[in-house]
């Protein structure tokens, strides 16, 4: 696969494509602000929240809670308080995957090797605190409008089908973008308590190297994966390969896409920041579109 994304900013680089979002592309986004309305694309995290098989769920404790002061705890001045803490895997719900989450032949994105990620220390490169937060111009390419209904469970979509999601929506993606992707997915999944994760319609090779080619910043699906699964036959990943290790792009999963649908908007600012956790491969977050 392509290597053409390496070394562009140079050998010690660890943003990748966000390298594309400058100060112009901050600015031109905050141009496509026309109603000042915030929506919030994440889903919400819970106990609840659906994981694939292989990782644990959230859990959430009360380290302080009422209880505490009903039982007799110290009310000095009046003043009560309550706090707790999460205990959770990174990618889970509306998450991203850093520059440092899939790689192959031993060598991830920029030519670092496989083993500068470590289980003592994380990370030691392209770890999820080295992506900037994220400003930039959002794309809606929705699926299922282009299709006319949600896809199916294992169902591609190619390289003419984004091209056709986009002159449907009158955009095209340019340098420096977030584009977003509906296929319908989360919204079938809800009311299920268990849904699987093995089979999801996504992207193909040839939609992701599209994708690369416009130089866009990030890529974002309503999905899981963001690819098509199950994938094709010998392959892993391969649109992870192609995207985050081959062009550093990073991937934002599960996105809760139906406020941004309703409104009818394909292009607004985008705006987004992961949980800076040194060595971390990824990071749950809170993207919105600004309208």
């Amino acid at each position: 696969m392509s290597q053409e994304a390496w070394n562009r900013w140079g050998a010690d680089d660890e943003r990748g494509a966000l390298n594309f979002i400058g100060p112009e592309e901050v600015k031109s986004a905050s141009g496509l602000v026309r109603t000042g309305e915030v929506l919030r694309l994440a889903q919400l995290l819970s106990p609840a929240t659906p994981v694939p098989g292989h990782r644990c769920g959230l859990q959430h404790f009360m380290g302080r809670d009422g209880g505490d002061y009903a039982a007799g705890g110290r009310r000095p001045g009046g003043f009560q308080f309550a706090e707790d803490s999460v205990v959770m895997p990174l990618h889970i719900g509306t998450h991203v995957d850093a520059l440092c989450h899939a790689w192959y032949d031993d060598k991830l994105y920029n030519g670092y090797l496989g083993d500068t990620i470590r289980s003592t220390t994380g990370a030691s490169r392209l770890g999820v605190e080295k992506m900037p937060p994220v400003v930039t111009r959002g794309l809606l390419l929705d699926l299922v409008r282009q299709k006319g209904s949600v896809l199916s469970p294992g169902q591609s979509i190619g390289r003419a089908d984004l091209e056709a999601a986009a002159e449907a929506a009158g955009v095209k993606p340019r340098r420096g973008d977030a584009v977003l992707l509906r296929t319908g997915w989360l919204e079938s999944q809800k009311g299920i308590k268990r849904p699987t994760f093995d089979e999801e319609p996504g992207i193909d090779v040839e939609a992701a190297l599209w994708l690369a080619e416009h130089e866009v910043a990030i890529v974002g699906a309503d999905n899981f994966a963001v690819e098509v699964l199950p994938f094709p036959e010998g392959r892993i990943f391969p649109v992870h390969q192609l995207l985050i290790r081959d062009f550093g792009v990073p991937l934002l999963e599960g996105l809760m896409l139906d406020p941004l649908v309703a409104s009818g908007r394909h292009e607004f600012m985008f705006v987004a920041s992961a949980l800076p956790i040194v060595g971390a491969t990824g990071s749950p977050l809170s993207p919105v579109a600004i309208l």
